[in-house]
Order: structure tokens, then sequence, then C-alpha cells
């Protein structure tokens, strides 16, 4: 070793000394101390002046910089790291493999990252969209439109950030380019296994532009009624009416037949069925069944009719229509306007019943009495 000059000082001579005999890995258990402590000070004060520099109205910079703090700080340790494993006494084996791993954690990073911008920036998008309002149609739109979205995204900035890491290691190099460019036998491999995951991503991507269904829409599926209750990255959970849910794929809504009622607008006609005698006045129903409308909270004012849709040899087919302004209101002014009509009927044109029925009734008074 060479000798130490003699015009240093006392204190730096034995300073200069100590590192001069001291271990190998306590110079970079040092050196490494020193770059974690150097990075979380730069750190804070960086972030400090940041956020000094923004505007209270930049909400997205303020909402990242506060919840990207820990990644960010790994970060610059991870950066402190590889200036410090450079000028460590490492062998080259040793140094290699710190600065892979120090690759490989700062790539996890970004994803991290780009994973908390994606979540920042949806969330404040869709808070200026309520979707527990009367008239939400619009809001139900871009909700769905960027929550699922948002999973997809979530899902390519997922799988974009494994192929870069997995391109790092040698062994599994194949891998990451494969899962990067969808090429080659590797590929082949992994799409065959994630067939069903790639096929309802792209059924969420054509669901999100196209819109066949939306949060809270009023659906009919495998013969259930219910709302759309979750969109999520490969299933959507739909609420029935008894508060079961069903869980159905999200190719399902792309290859399927379906039936929703709120696709345009979330009012509804609902349709009530009367069968009556050929003989029963539809004046006086048709009446009644606008005093019935007219007096009903659940009624939105737009469509009230009662017309005769078919006649057989016994009774006549009488269809109420009436609208409501959602699924929900319009199933239960359906039950309102069948129950006050069949009241109606009962008290005030009980001969219009069929008159099949009131013969029968007859015939069994009549076995009654003579027994």
């Amino acid at each position: 070793m060479k000798d130490i000059p003699a015009w240093l000082p006392d204190w730096l001579n034995d300073s200069v000394w100590l590192i001069a005999w001291a271990p190998p890995w306590i110079i970079s258990l040092a050196l490494i101390a020193i770059a974690v402590v150097l990075a979380w000070t730069v750190h804070a004060v960086v972030v400090r002046a940041v956020r000094h520099t923004l505007s209270k109205r930049d909400a997205f910079w303020q909402a990242l910089i506060a919840r990207t703090r820990r990644p960010t700080r790994m970060a610059f340790v991870v950066a402190a790291l590889g200036a410090a494993v450079s000028v460590a006494p490492l062998d080259a084996a040793q140094a290699q493999t710190a600065k892979h791993l120090l690759l490989v954690m700062f790539i996890l990073l970004l994803g991290w990252m780009s994973m908390t911008a994606l979540d920042i920036g949806a969330a404040l998008y869709m808070r200026g969209f309520k979707v527990d309002v009367e008239d939400n149609l619009l809001a139900r739109k871009h909700v769905t439109q960027i929550r699922i979205l948002r999973r997809a995204l979530a899902i390519l900035i997922g799988i974009f950030t494994l192929a870069l890491a997995l391109m790092t290691i040698p062994g599994v190099r194949q891998w990451g380019v494969s899962l990067l460019a969808a090429g080659g036998a590797a590929s082949l491999i992994v799409g065959l296994a994630l067939q069903p995951l790639l096929t309802n991503l792209i059924a969420g991507i054509q669901i999100a532009v196209t819109q066949p269904i939306r949060i809270d829409d009023a659906v009919i599926v495998e013969k259930e009624w219910g709302n759309i209750e979750e969109i999520n990255a490969t299933y959507v959970v739909v609420r029935l009416w008894d508060w079961r849910r069903m869980v159905l794929p999200l190719s399902y809504f792309i290859q399927t037949p379906f039936q929703n009622w709120t696709r345009e607008s979330a009012a509804l006609i609902g349709t009530a069925m009367l069968y009556v005698d050929p003989s029963a006045p539809v004046d006086r129903l048709r009446a009644r069944l606008e005093e019935i409308a007219r007096a009903s909270p659940r009624w939105d004012g737009k469509v009230v009719n009662l017309a005769v849709t078919d006649i057989t040899p016994e009774v006549m087919e009488v269809r109420c229509l009436v609208s409501a302004r959602n699924a929900p209101t319009t199933f239960d002014l359906r039950c309102e306007v069948r129950e006050k009509m069949m009241a109606f009927l009962r008290e005030e044109l009980p001969d219009a019943f069929p008159k099949k029925r009131l013969a029968l009734a007859a015939e069994g008074l009549e076995a009654a009495s003579l027994g």
C-alpha cells in the first residue's frame, strides 16, 4: 500500500488509515449506508420543493406526488446504491449481481409508479360523474369506460413491467421477449395458457368502446332480471332482483344475446295484462287506468295507454301501458296498476270477469247447496 502523505492533518490521517486497512465488506456497507442516507435526504428536499412550486389546483400532480412518495424514494435509493456499488471494493461478480438486482428493482418501481398514476387519473376523472342521481346515463357511460379501460391498462402495465424484468435475466430473457413481442414458441405457450384472460380482456375493451352494458344497467341474462353491479377485468357481476349475484365472463356480453332495459335511457314503459270478458267496457277501464297513473307517485307523466290486443271466444286481452323513470320503479308501477285494476273490476265491474270463470263458480255453489 502507498504511504500516507505527511502533510495531511492527523484526524484525516487516521481516517485514511482506517479506510485503507478496513476489510472490503465494511467499506461496502459504509458506502451503502451513506448512499441510503443521502438518497433519503435528497428525496425529501426535492419532494418538498416540488410541492411548494405546484399550485393547489394541480390536483393530479399533488395526488401523484403524495401517493408515489414511497416508490420515488425507493427509486432515489436505487440510483444512489447503483453509484455506491460502482465505487465499492467489490469483485466483478458481486458488482454485476448487485447492479442487476438494482436494475430489476428500478423496473418494478417504474411499473408501480405507472400503476399509481393510472389510478389517480381514473379517480380524478370519475370524480366529476355521480351515478347515484336520477338521470345518470352519462355518468354510467363514463364510469363504465374508465373502470374497464383502467383495469385493461393495469394488466398491460403489469405484463410490460414483468416482460422488461425478465429480459434482464439471461436464463429467461426469451420469455420476456416473447411476452413483450408475442412471438416464438414461448409466446405460443403463454398465449394458450392465457387465452381466457386475453379473450375477456379484449372483450372488456370492446365493451368500454361500444358499451352494450354500463354500470347499474337493468338487464335480463339467463332469464334473470338484475342490474350490472361490477364490471371487472375478466367478469361482470349482475345483482339479481332477489339480491343474488350472477357472475358472467365479459365475453358473454359480446357473444350472447341479452336484454338491456336501460341502454339509451333509464326510463321504461311497463306492461300489465288483463283478461276480461269481451263485453267489458273498455272506455271505463281506460279511464280508471289514467286515474291510477295520475295518482301514483311512481308515474313519470309520459305514457299511459290501454288497448285491446287480442280477443278469443272466451276472453279479451287488454294491455295497460305506463312509464316510469327507471326499471325498479317501472316494476313497482306495473304491480300497482295490476292490483288496482283488479280491485276496480272486482268492486265496480264484476260482470267484466270472464264468463267461463263465473259459470264454474256458480256450478260450484250450486253443487255445494245441493250437497
